[in-house]
């Protein structure tokens, strides 16, 4: 705490425990005094609305998978718009088009204009409250006169927030509002995440769709080839059905790969904020619309206040914690001051001659109240639910990059062997190719080996998006790119100025 701040609160404690003289003439009435003194003394007494906010205990993370990552600095490895690091300007429009339309991020920004709006009404319970009121009555009898008269009053009523009660819902308020903040972080950060992988996986699709097309084509010709040779009593007739057979395989997974293309294009407008029928994603391919690219070779060391999912899971603890510090001062006296002003007149000209006023300071002081009580136990009982619920965000955050990088560092060297294999099949291809020039193999051996390439190429072109999904799955696991933010109550982060 800065020195000014301590000789400012001293000043509050030494006026408070010594109150000067006028003060107590003009303000306190019979038999206040002493109460009056009481609560003085208690404001001195340290903080009567518990300790100081401090993180949850959490299980902390030395070492992560892979011994090519070092503990760095998250703003010097993942930049806030990792997604144009794929070079894919399509994908960039995506992106921003959703930003701007999903339904789900408005419901987030619309949930944390909402927290923000009750900030100031949390803030009105330390106002004073002013009421008016004007009327009049008619009084009169058969035959005999009849009198009027007219009357205003005002009050003013006003609960002085002594202990910070008011204070500390206030502060409550603002860790919900930061909180919601927060959640809006997580949503963008899994949006773009979710239109990215949804957007792969239609250039994968896409591709795939022109490789079974071919894929189809070979085995018809091979069916053909079967179909000559049966005829002519070369092979039984199960060979050439298990031919047909394969070619209706391939048919109906052409169908299939039709239909998940058109689902995934329903789920990418549903995240665009479009009706879903209404989008059409131009046909392309993964392997020349899309680059993979290296991912960053540091973890950041401060995983935990980054993530929005955790930065809104903690800034819910201290809400919790401040509504038990709340909970705590309301079972301190509360002091509370009502003046009163108000005419009273037969004629409304003359309305202003009776004026009155009247000023009633009140103490209240909760001896016997099981709702103060039980209050403070539902907020401590609260406090440890949302204690719990960030350790477990936490823990899953934890699971969430160590899996991606499990699964990257695995899909990478599969692919090296699923290359390996490819151009093996390919040396074979065209020796396959070579001797049917020469007459030494036939066409239907040629088309066997070729079919065996497309297999391999189909295997890569999968490895390649799901490649593609774990480096998005590890940068929305490390949070994104997003900014530190430290959580600190309203009065720690005044101390630390």
């Amino acid at each position: 705490m800065s020195l000014s701040l301590r000789v400012e609160r001293a000043h509050k404690i030494s006026r408070c425990v010594f109150p000067p003289r006028r003060s107590t003439r003009v303000s306190v009435a019979r038999g206040f005094p002493a109460a009056a003194l009481l609560l003085c003394l208690l404001s001195a007494c340290g903080n009567l609305a518990g300790p100081d906010y401090e993180r949850p205990a959490a299980p902390e993370k030395a070492l992560w998978s892979g011994d090519e990552f070092v503990r760095v600095d998250a703003a010097e490895t993942i930049r806030p718009d990792w997604w144009r690091n794929f070079n894919d300007p399509y994908l960039d429009g995506l992106i921003e088009r959703a930003v701007s339309e999903n339904i789900d991020l408005k419901i987030l920004a619309a949930r944390s204009g909402v927290a923000e709006a009750a900030i100031s009404q949390a803030n009105a319970a330390r106002l004073p409250t002013v009421d008016a009121s004007l009327g009049g009555r008619v009084q009169g009898s058969e035959g005999g006169p009849t009198s009027t008269s007219v009357s205003q009053a005002a009050a003013i009523g006003w609960e002085l927030d002594i202990w910070g009660k008011a204070k500390k819902g206030v502060q409550a308020q603002q860790a919900s509002f930061r909180a919601t903040e927060a959640d809006w972080r997580a949503g963008y950060l899994t949006l773009a995440s979710e239109v990215s992988s949804t957007y792969f996986q239609i250039r994968r699709f896409d591709e795939q769709l022109g490789r079974q097309r071919l894929a189809l084509q070979r085995n018809e010709q091979i069916a053909g080839i079967y179909a000559g040779l049966h005829d002519e009593g070369l092979i039984p007739k199960t060979r050439l059905l298990q031919q047909e057979a394969e070619v209706n395989s391939l048919r109906k997974e052409l169908l299939e790969l039709r239909r998940l293309r058109a689902l995934s294009e329903n789920a990418l407008a549903t995240l665009l904020g479009i009706p879903a029928g209404d989008l059409a994603i131009p046909s392309g391919r993964l392997s020349d619309s899309v680059e993979l690219f290296a991912v960053p070779g540091g973890l950041p060391a401060d995983l935990l206040s980054r993530r929005p999912d955790i930065v809104a899971a903690e800034y819910r603890v201290l809400e919790a914690h401040e509504l038990v510090g709340q909970a705590r001062l309301a079972q301190l006296p509360s002091i509370s001051l009502t003046a009163g002003t108000g005419t009273t007149s037969d004629a409304l000209t003359s309305l202003l001659s009776g004026f009155a006023f009247g000023l009633t300071p009140t103490v209240s002081i909760p001896i016997f109240d099981p709702a103060v009580a039980a209050r403070l136990k539902v907020s401590e009982a609260s406090t440890r639910v949302v204690e719990e619920e960030y350790r477990k965000t936490v823990i899953r955050a934890f699971e969430e990059v160590e899996n991606a990088l499990v699964n990257l560092a695995s899909r990478r060297e599969q692919r090296v062997e699923i290359e390996a294999l490819r151009d093996k099949l390919r040396v074979v291809a065209d020796q396959v190719q070579a001797q049917l020039q020469e007459g030494m193999v036939s066409q239907l051996e040629l088309l066997e080996s070729e079919r065996s390439v497309l297999a391999a190429e189909q295997a890569l072109l999968a490895n390649k998006q799901l490649i593609l999904n774990d480096t998005v799955a590890l940068y929305k696991a490390l949070g994104g790119g997003w900014p530190e933010e430290v959580v600190r109550s309203m009065d720690d982060t005044a101390a630390r100025r």
